[in-house]
């Protein structure tokens, strides 16, 4: 197996320039969120509340509420009409964005739900837990599809890649698994960090997989080299 390249380079702010400070939440902020559009933005807490803002005006557009504990990871569909919610509360909501309605609560995780990631096309969503498994759920009919095991810790982060096959998960275990989507099978562990995992994003050519660790390093893998 290909061993991960580091990256850890010096960032430098004195170009940028802050636009704006949201307030409104009462509690740390766990996870925020843009729509596609870039029109919403959506913010998770640890008040229990998601909030959606309006990216141009920077104001409020609504609170929702019915998580009864932390909402640690919060995602869009790729056409924006729908918010997933993951909790400490073990759920998963879908929520309808223009109405800021309620429109499902998935259950089967045995612990918090830690990272909610919709697949490209919008059919499916994934979850990943602190029950150490991740679960592919078909949207339409908020049906579970799969439960994926193989990691020995918490499951922090999923992320698909932007065909759709393929779904890469961080553990808190150190290591990185890929799986593929239609058959729901393991395809590779990656393993080179040396603490837990916490983050996995996939460029948007799908090539390359990149991972952010405890130990201060992001670390970037060859995702083809891999299948």
């Amino acid at each position: 197996m290909q061993d991960l390249q580091s990256f850890s380079p010096h960032i430098s702010w004195q170009n940028t320039a802050l636009i704006t400070t949201l307030t409104g939440h009462s509690h740390i902020v766990r996870s925020v969120a843009f729509s596609l559009d870039n029109r919403t933005l959506a913010s998770a807490s640890k008040d229990k509340t998601i909030k959606l803002w309006d990216v141009a005006s920077q104001r409020e557009i609504a609170t929702l509420t019915g998580h009864s504990n932390i909402v640690i990871s919060v995602a869009f569909s790729p056409d924006g009409r729908m918010l997933a919610s993951g909790s400490a509360d073990q759920t998963i909501k879908l929520w309808e964005v223009a109405s800021q309605r309620e429109i499902a609560i998935l259950t089967g995780h045995s612990n918090a739900v830690i990272s909610v990631a919709f697949s490209p096309d919008g059919r499916m969503l994934a979850s990943g837990s602190k029950d150490k498994t991740i679960k592919l759920w078909e949207v339409a009919s908020q049906r579970e599809i799969a439960t994926l095991t193989g990691h020995s810790h918490d499951v922090m982060s999923v992320a698909f890649s932007l065909d759709g096959r393929t779904l890469a998960s961080g553990s808190w275990d150190k290591t990185i698994k890929l799986w593929d989507v239609s058959s729901q099978q393991q395809i590779a562990t990656l393993t080179g960090h040396s603490d837990h995992v916490w983050f996995v994003a996939f460029s948007p050519d799908g090539r390359t997989l990149a991972s952010g660790n405890w130990d201060k390093t992001i670390k970037l893998c060859d995702v083809p080299s891999q299948r």
